[in-house]
């Protein structure tokens, strides 16, 4: 096991032997891991949704949020609706950066509060900024 003889009597370093003994909750993640998508492909033939009926609408080819040959009362969406969407994207993965220095911060100091600091300002200056153009506003 591990590269080490049947017959040879050295020892397992203790760096190799605590991974090995630490195996259980690596065990329940990859349990849980092949649960999940398990579970969401069984019950998507267990609980199938079928249409009722099968329409000209239904049969339209839909690709990329835009149905080919659409029809006339089909309202559009307006160009506000897609630039809050945007924004909020923008936003919310400027906001998954602030948890890795959230987590680092005792071990950041001050030059970590700072860095949180000017990050927030940043943030901050651009909202107000968004809000002061009207960007938010839904006509």
């Amino acid at each position: 096991m591990l590269g080490f003889a049947a017959g040879d009597e050295t020892e397992v370093p203790a760096g190799v032997r605590r991974v090995l003994e630490n195996w259980l909750p690596f065990l329940f993640y990859a349990l849980f891991a092949a649960a999940i998508p398990a579970s969401m492909i069984a019950l998507s033939f267990v609980l199938p949704r079928r249409p009722v009926a099968r329409t000209r609408q239904k049969m339209l080819p839909f690709e990329s949020g835009v149905s080919k040959d659409a029809p006339s009362h089909e309202r559009r969406f307006t160009v506000s609706f897609y630039l809050t969407a945007i924004l909020f994207i923008l936003f919310d993965i400027e906001i998954v950066f602030l948890y890795p220095l959230a987590v680092q911060l005792d071990a950041l100091g001050w030059f970590g509060l700072a860095e949180l600091l000017v990050f927030i300002g940043i943030l901050a200056v651009a909202y107000v900024y968004i809000w002061r153009k009207g960007a938010l506003n839904w006509h």
